[in-house]
Order: structure tokens, then sequence, then C-alpha cells
């Protein structure tokens, strides 16, 4: 677990938690952020979230980001302050802040892929100062916030800017769930959690979590899990197997980033089917082509691009989609420190998703 500290800035302004290498983040003061572009937006943060990749960074596995980063890529708040070339918001907007940034012009952006923006993808928290803070700059403010009612569930709202989309766009639609499919996530955590919520728009015949943790499985039941296999004891392909009566699964995704996840996922697989991953993989997993060179099988990688965001928000104001369902605990945003202790050791204290308030 991260050593975490206290540090006060010469000219504070507000506060936020900033990454000074591995295994040390700091609460500490910092100026507040100013529009550098006509396109910005500063918004107040009023909810923000913790993610598993803020951890992959606090061990240091995330080397593009530097000394004195404020860490965060998901937040909810008020428009504090437009650039002039701003067009969509007001300041005094509520608005959900996706993990991705978008120039909107650059080749991939018009292909449909935001996350490879030339100029953007994953910035926040990152290549630029992020949301664990009082304060945040967006670029491109146009492309990357979404307007929420004044009185809008915000501990809802703050899973669409990474949790929700990425369940969505990396497992669900790349995995090309359908109705009657069945369905195995691998991984309990907040993302394959999240995965499970997506997916059952969809109407999927049977949906299977895997994980470790008997606590986790118990919460994927409380989500909408129709089965629950614990992988502790090596045996989690012939569970699976036996539960679909040696048929496989439609659909295996994959919500960890490791080896052993990844072969569950392509073990599990029946003919025809489709293996996306949506785990962040720190090594290298081996691809068992020789038993599935013939399997018809489809695997997919992908980032999210957040342009589900629109429709997960419309379902989530039409009631179909509970996403506070996630949150597990809840600090105020000056106890951050506390929070990584918490989602940190997730197992011992059971957590989810660790939502912050300002």
């Amino acid at each position: 677990m991260a050593i975490l500290a206290n540090h006060n800035a010469h000219h504070p302004a507000m506060h936020a938690l900033v990454y000074h290498g591995p295994h040390r983040v700091t609460w500490e003061e910092k100026p507040r952020p100013e529009i550098c572009e006509p396109t910005d937006a500063i918004v107040r943060i009023t909810m923000t979230t913790l993610c598993g990749t803020d951890l992959h960074i606090l061990r240091g596995d995330v080397p593009s980001i530097g000394d004195s980063r404020i860490l965060g890529h998901e937040g909810v708040g008020i428009i504090e302050e437009i650039g002039p070339g701003v067009h969509d918001f007001h300041v005094g907007d509520c608005v959900v802040i996706s993990v991705i940034t978008a120039c909107g012009r650059c080749h991939f952006c018009k292909v449909g892929m935001p996350s490879h923006c030339l100029d953007g993808g994953w910035l926040l928290g990152n290549r630029i100062d992020g949301t664990q803070a009082e304060f945040v700059r967006v670029p491109y403010a146009d492309n990357g916030l979404h307007r929420l009612a004044p009185d809008c569930d915000q501990e809802a709202a703050v899973m669409l800017s990474c949790a929700l989309p990425t369940g969505l766009e990396c497992g669900v639609l790349s995995g090309h769930v359908k109705p009657g499919d069945t369905v195995a996530i691998v991984g309990a955590g907040p993302v394959g959690l999240a995965t499970l919520l997506a997916a059952q728009l969809y109407s999927p015949r049977e949906i299977i979590l895997i994980d470790l943790d008997d606590n986790r499985l118990a919460a994927a039941r409380q989500l909408g899990a129709t089965r629950t296999v614990n992988s502790s004891d090596g045996k989690a392909v012939e569970q699976v197997m036996l539960l679909t009566d040696g048929a496989g699964v439609d659909v295996a995704i994959e919500a960890v980033g490791l080896a052993a996840t990844f072969n569950i996922c392509q073990a599990i697989l029946a003919p025809g089917g489709h293996l996306a991953n949506v785990g962040v993989h720190g090594k290298a997993v081996e691809l068992h082509l020789e038993t599935l060179w013939s399997a018809n099988m489809t695997l997919t990688t992908r980032l999210i691009d957040g342009g589900t965001t629109p429709m997960l928000l419309k379902m989530m104001e039409a009631g179909k989609l509970n996403a506070q369902k996630l949150v597990s605990h809840r600090f105020k945003l000056a106890e951050i420190l506390q929070a990584y202790e918490t989602f940190g050791d997730a197992a011992a204290h059971r957590a989810i998703k660790v939502v912050l308030s300002t």
C-alpha cells in the first residue's frame, strides 16, 4: 500500500492529491487551475472517486505520470469558468467529467476513437492535473463534459466518468453481448461489477461472475449475477463448464488484467464466442492458439472512448440503471488519504467503489 503523507505548497489556492513518485502521494495546497485555451472549462469538484488505475499509478506502473501531478480522472462538479471557445455549457452548469479528452478534429476522433485523440485521450490525472482536487481544468470542454440535472444523484453520475462506459464499451459492446447469451465476467472489482450492470441492458440469459473474493461475489449476486464462481481453488474453468453443460460461454469478459484471469477466459469460451479484454495488463499473457485456431472466436482489446455516456445518462435518469449500487464507502474529499487506504485494501474493507464529496 502507498506511503501517504501531508505537505503544503507555498502558494495555496486549493487542496489536491498530488503524486510524488511511486508509493508517495500527498494532500496539499496547490494553485487553482486557470483557463489555458479557449476551449477550456474550470470545474469545481463536488464528487470524485478512486479507480483501480490510481492504484497502478501509486505502484509506479504508469511512467507517463511525473512528479507533482494531481491524480484522478473521474468527477462531477459545477462549472466555475469557461473559455470563449466553449459553446455548449455555461457557468453554473452541473456536469459529469469524462475520463477521455477529445479534440473532435483529428483522425482518431473522426473515426470514433477519441481515446487515441492526438491532442487528448486519457489526459486527466495522467498527462495533466486531474480531478482529485477542489478544482480541475477540463480541455475541450464541449466534448468532455455532460450536463446533469441539478438534483441528480451525484454518486451515480460519477460512475459515468469511467467505470460504467468502460464496462459497456470495452466489455459488453466489444463482446457483442446479445439477448439470450451466456456471459462470464472474470473479476468482480469495480469495473467487473460495472460491466455486470451494463450487460443486463442487453438481456443475456446468464451472467456468471468469477472472482477470488466471496464478499465481491455476494455483491455481484445483489447486482444481478445469475451465478458466481469462487476461483480460489483453481477450478473455475471446470465449474463454468459444469454450469454450462460443457458448452462454455458465448462471451468471456476479462476485467482484472492478469495472465491467470485471461487464461480462464480462453478456456471457457464456446465456439464462435467473443473474448473481450477490459483489464489493464502489465505483463505478457499467452494466447493459446493451439486450441483456439479453429474455434471461430473473436478477441478484442480497446480503451474507453466515452461515446456511450449520453446513453448511460439517459438510462440512469430513467431509473433503468442504478449505478449508485456500486458505491460501498463514502468520504469527504479532505479524507482522501484514508479513502486510498480503504480502497487499497479492498478485501479487508469490502470496498467496491469509494466516493469522495466536498
